[in-house]
């Protein structure tokens, strides 16, 4: 009984992964931080999934004002603390010897979501679109008909 319980109650065992735009299922207490994020940083660019990024990038990026050369107003707590958490829950270690990339296409965990990919162009964030055509909505899963 407490097996079938359980099965009833796995909302996220339950959820058809096709209909789930981002790559993860983000928990309740995980949402808020996820909208702030999507908020702040898709108004200028494709916000980008945090798993492309190790967590020292994305500190790097949450406190540093000046955003790959454009003066940015910087988030001030308590909306800074939400995305932190959602983007440390999300991202990727960072090896002690590996250089913090800065650029997606530096990634090694871009790299390792897109294994043996003949990229049509040079990657940039506005690129993505290309291969991902529901990526201006956080949607990744959403594939152009040549990917699928």
């Amino acid at each position: 009984m407490g097996w079938l319980l359980a099965l009833a109650s796995n909302v996220q065992g339950a959820t058809n992964t096709s209909q789930i735009g981002t790559v993860d299922v983000v928990p309740a207490q995980q949402q808020l931080g996820q909208q702030l994020y999507l908020e702040n940083c898709s108004n200028c660019h494709i916000a980008l999934p945090p798993a492309v990024f190790p967590s020292e990038t994305w500190k790097n990026l949450l406190q540093d004002s000046q955003h790959y050369g454009v003066q940015l107003k910087p988030l001030v707590d308590p909306p800074r603390i939400l995305v932190w958490r959602y983007l440390l829950t999300f991202s990727r270690s960072h090896l002690k010897e590996e250089e913090t990339p800065y650029r997606f296409k530096d990634s090694r965990y871009f790299k390792a979501l897109h294994p043996n990919i003949k990229l049509p162009r040079p990657v940039q964030v506005g690129s993505c679109v290309s291969c991902h055509p529901s990526a201006t909505d956080f949607n990744f899963r959403n594939l152009s008909p040549e990917w699928n």
